[in-house]
């Protein structure tokens, strides 16, 4: 007996079969080509095949040389749009249209410039700035030193010859004559607690009656900070003429007074900063005294004895 399979019973029944597969119906969508500009619609009217199964889906065949063509036909049509826009522009040698160049960097001289000047202008106010930061400093110091001024004490002077007789100067004038000799000891005291000094003197002069009699030069020295010395300085005169001053000596048979005076400057130099910063200093000495050719001690000052300014 033989049965009628319907259409659904040959469908449900299609797939389980391994030896025969059925033909699937195959689409085709017709659509016109949105990429051409130029109104060819030949290429838009060919079928397009579909294939339904995403696994068995093929490679467009057609698939880049219809790309290279709708941009082809693109650019082409861009191309000229744009050449006819600018239909009076110039063309180079190989046929493309000048177009402005856009300068994308500018000239950076000037910013260069600025910054050099910047930076000598910051260099020259920074040694400005040095330079009387320097000063200052050094009118300080140079003010703290001048308030350390050498001290000078006289202290004796020992007479080893004196000696009053005739006698006549280089032009044959008969008058007395005065020749004496000694040592004078004095001491220089420094109080200048960073700096020493460079002590030196004017020359040293007896003076009798405004006529000096013995001199002597102190020689230079230099002294430490915070220091004491004591200074050696031989005088010595011979055979000075008196002239007309000779009347007020105090003469006897035993011996001589001569009533003298002595008198001198003593200098002080003190390099603070070197030779960018000095101090100065002048103290002016005169003390009074009376040489007995009878006494052979030393003679000594008192301190009223001599004016020190």
């Amino acid at each position: 007996m033989l049965h009628t399979k319907s259409e659904s019973d040959i469908t449900s029944l299609a797939p389980s079969s391994p030896s025969r597969s059925p033909k699937r119906p195959v689409y085709y969508v017709q659509s016109p080509s949105r990429d051409s500009h130029d109104g060819d619609k030949s290429t838009s009217m060919h079928p397009t095949p579909s294939f339904s199964s995403p696994v068995e889906s093929p490679s467009h065949p057609s698939f880049g040389r219809h790309s290279r063509n709708s941009s082809a036909s693109r650019f082409s049509g861009i191309f000229r749009s744009s050449s006819g826009r600018k239909a009076g522009r110039k063309r180079n040698d190989k046929g493309w249209p000048e177009c402005d160049v856009i300068l994308e960097e500018g000239n950076y001289d000037e910013f260069v410039n600025d910054k050099t000047f910047t930076r000598r202008f910051q260099a020259m106010m920074a040694l400005c700035g040095f330079v009387v930061l320097f000063t200052v400093f050094c009118l300080i110091i140079w003010g703290a030193g001048r308030n350390y001024r050498a001290e000078v004490s006289v202290k004796s002077l020992s007479v080893h010859n004196v000696y009053v007789g005739s006698g006549s100067d280089f032009t044959g004038v008969p008058t007395k004559m005065f020749t004496v000799n000694g040592t004078l000891r004095m001491t220089v005291y420094n109080p200048a607690t960073f700096y020493g000094i460079h002590v030196s003197s004017t020359p040293v002069n007896l003076i009798y009656s405004d006529i000096v009699v013995a001199t002597a030069q102190l020689k230079k020295y230099y002294q430490p900070r915070k220091s004491l010395r004591t200074v050696l300085v031989n005088i010595e005169g011979t055979k000075v003429p008196l002239y007309g001053a000779s009347s007020s000596l105090l003469e006897s048979t035993t011996g001589v007074q001569v009533p003298l005076t002595l008198d001198f400057w003593i200098r002080s130099r003190g390099d603070v900063v070197g030779k960018l910063v000095r101090t100065k200093h002048r103290r002016h000495i005169s003390c009074s005294l009376v040489i007995d050719s009878r006494i052979t001690k030393p003679i000594k000052f008192l301190k009223d004895s001599c004016t020190y300014s």
